[in-house]
């Protein structure tokens, strides 16, 4: 590619679609960088630390770390569990949810399998702050029975939804590649790059496994059984398929080339679980959620005088919330989320997807701790 040639940058978004100016600024400054080939924004695409969140970029022959940003593997894991809807016992299972805080008391390298220990092993199976969580979740409603039964999804059962990442792992890798290049991006032939990858790819699988280990001690808090349906990355970088000389950095943005795909709302709204229909020019990507619609700074004053802690650990689709930290409970409040219909419009405008079903929030686990 010429490298005068401007980078492509392209916004999914529909007339009902909500996206900050700031994140479009992120979005058009990103794509000025180096071997630039394309920048893609979601319909959730929120402003980032630099660089927005909710975005794809396909880059020839750089690799920018901070794209992925430091939460490297972070994504999301769907069970079906072997509740049924019809026996729920919300309350019941929500008190035995107990402190998912704690240091799993399992077999770490066990779990691990061939990976390589890291320092970061004793928070295998913890969910972490911000916007991670584990939630059980009913099928609301069906769009295609044939392609849910093909994934393993019964609509009777229960299922259990786990979006959390590589924790501290993650942020080692940023932090060791900052602290001696800054900001700046990595040739895909260098040395560099090939120990990146190398602890990158190491830290997608510490994910999974991670997510595995989650869904493991909410099952067993319950007494629920469990197999798992689909796990999904939307923070990572990969060689585009067929041109191995590019690379397609995500952040905060489901790959469509994997299958299924949960799209979750905020804690109080229904998730989607969409077939992709993957396209080039959208980076062989997806939204990865709502999206952030306040800064976490500002929403406990814009809501304090709205609602008590109290009113934030039910919502108004009758799910219960778990979540001790009273500013993480106004944190992550419904109301600092975009609207999940007006994302998934968007992507079916777009004609990126298909729905497949809703799923609709049981009980939401963040935190026991204060």
């Amino acid at each position: 590619m010429n490298q005068d040639t401007p980078a492509v940058v392209r916004v999914v978004a529909s007339a009902r679609t909500w996206i900050e100016g700031d994140a479009v600024q992120q979005l058009e400054a990103t794509a000025r960088l180096p071997g630039m080939r394309a920048a893609i924004g979601m319909p959730d695409l929120h402003p980032g630390k630099g660089s927005p969140i909710g975005a794809a970029f396909l880059c020839e022959r750089q690799l920018y770390p901070h794209l992925v940003g430091n939460d490297i593997g972070c994504g999301m894991g769907l069970w079906r569990t072997d509740l049924l809807r019809r026996k729920l016992k919300r309350d019941r299972w929500a008190d035995r949810l107990e402190d998912l805080d704690a240091a799993w008391d399992g077999d770490i390298a066990g779990a691990l399998g061939g990976l390589a220990a890291s320092e970061h092993d004793a928070s295998l199976g913890t969910i972490g702050g911000g916007n991670h969580f584990a939630e059980l979740q009913a099928v609301e409603r069906v769009d295609d029975a044939a392609a849910l039964a093909a994934i393993g999804l019964v609509p009777e059962q229960l299922c259990l939804l786990v979006h959390s990442g590589s924790r501290g792992l993650g942020e080692s890798i940023l932090r060791a590649h900052v602290d001696a290049f800054a900001a700046a991006g990595l040739k895909d032939d260098s040395a560099a790059a090939a120990e990146y990858m190398a602890r990158h790819d190491h830290a997608v699988a510490w994910a999974r496994v991670n997510r595995a280990v989650i869904a493991g001690r909410f099952a067993a808090a319950i007494g629920a059984e469990l197999v798992r349906l689909l796990d999904v990355c939307h923070n990572s970088v990969e060689a585009l398929p067929g041109t191995p000389c590019c690379w397609l950095h995500r952040k905060g943005a489901a790959p469509s080339t994997q299958g299924p795909v949960v799209i979750p709302g905020s804690r109080g709204s229904f998730s989607y679980l969409v077939e992709p229909l993957p396209r080039d020019d959208a980076g062989l990507s997806l939204a990865h959620g709502a999206g952030r619609k306040w800064k976490r700074g500002d929403t406990k004053a814009r809501l304090k005088d709205r609602y008590r802690p109290a009113d934030l650990v039910q919502t108004a689709l009758g799910s219960r919330v778990i979540c001790e930290d009273r500013e993480l409970l106004y944190e992550e409040a419904p109301e600092a989320y975009k609207d999940i219909d007006s994302v998934i419009a968007a992507l079916l405008e777009a004609g990126l997807c298909r729905v497949i079903a809703v799923l609709r929030p049981v009980i939401t686990y963040k935190t026991r701790r204060r």
